[in-house]
């Protein structure tokens, strides 16, 4: 049920998703007294009004929903969320094929928005906008920008934002840990995000609800470097990280010798990802004058950010934005 409470109307409009009903009836376009369309389907009157959505959900994958009405600004101003649908009876499944199996315990949800400090003003002021004059300075993956995308989820400072961005994973291994992790991108903005993950590609598996598939059923998955999200789209992919070079201190060691310690940019602060060891799980190496903490077990962080590059950034300012990052854990995993 969509409850009110803004001094006009609003509406919710389900891409994906069929025979919506409006308080029981077929959901319908809306128009003033001239006929010109107001909203894209049945509103809730302002301040008060409610109206109640339902439907049956259709194929398993990821959709966005979103204002229907106004939707330039009440979009804009943050009115859109992700609706996932899984298949009945295997919660552990992208889709209904068998070979969209993940790990249930690394599911992931990238919710790609932007904003326009000007349209903000002029709606919190109760002036117009001239839409052509748009231009977004803040990009976000789930209401937050980098730094904050990779806080806790339910962070006590982002009560709005209870949501982060930092994918957490472990090596594969066939025994150990088959399952790769499922991250489902979702596309909010008015330009299209190519986002790119740092040290991994990942299998594009679905779009919009639509496994990627050929006509007969055939695998058409894809495996690349940049994920590329268009307006209104939804992509779901699949990521496993692999340990291509086997890297060991005494077996395997690193063929080139580290830069020395005054060449490595190592920042102050209680933790600063950063173990001066360049293998997965190595113990920790000596501490740099300034630095109080070593990253927590030998572990690697690889940045994931849009490939426009604006994007990642706060008003231009770099870096910030539409990053975060991608955390691999040693095979063992780390102290709890």
């Amino acid at each position: 049920m969509l409850h009110n409470s803004l001094p006009e109307p609003t509406s919710i409009t389900f891409p994906g998703q069929v025979q919506v009903l409006a308080d029981g009836q077929p959901a319908q376009p809306e128009t003033d007294a001239a006929g010109t369309l107001t909203s894209l389907t049945t509103t809730a009157a302002a301040n008060t009004g409610s109206v109640t959505y339902t439907f049956t959900a259709g194929s398993p994958g990821t959709y966005l929903y979103q204002s229907g009405t106004d939707v330039q600004k009440q979009v804009q101003m943050g009115l859109y969320g992700a609706l996932v649908v899984r298949p009945a009876g295997h919660p552990e499944r992208e889709n209904d094929r068998a070979d969209s199996a993940f790990d249930p315990d690394r599911e992931y949800l990238y919710l790609l928005g932007e904003i326009d400090p000007d349209l903000h003003l002029a709606v919190e002021r109760n002036r117009a906008y001239d839409f052509t004059r748009y231009k977004a300075r803040y990009f976000t993956i789930n209401g937050r920008s980098m730094p904050d995308t990779i806080a806790p989820n339910h962070a006590d400072w982002l009560p709005a934002q209870p949501y982060g961005a930092l994918i957490h994973i472990r090596p594969y291994d066939p025994v150990g840990n088959p399952k790769p992790a499922l991250i489902r991108y979702l596309n909010a903005g008015s330009v299209s995000y190519p986002f790119h993950p740092h040290g991994s590609d990942e299998q594009l598996i679905a779009r919009d609800g639509r496994p990627a598939q050929g006509a007969g059923g055939q695998d058409l998955s894809y495996s690349n470097f940049l994920i590329d999200v268009a307006p209104g789209q939804t992509v779901d992919t699949l990521m496993i990280w692999k340990d291509a070079e086997h890297w060991d201190p005494q077996g395997n060691p690193i063929p080139v010798p580290l830069p020395s310690l005054q060449d490595q940019i190592v920042g102050p602060g209680p933790e600063t990802w950063f173990a001066e060891n360049p293998y997965l799980g190595g113990e920790p190496g000596e501490l740099p004058p300034g630095v109080v903490q070593n990253n927590q077990c030998g572990e690697y962080y690889h940045v994931a950010h849009s490939h426009a590059l604006e994007q990642a950034t706060n008003y231009g300012a770099s870096f910030g934005g539409m990053m975060t990052l991608i955390r691999i854990d040693p095979p063992a995993g780390c102290p709890a």
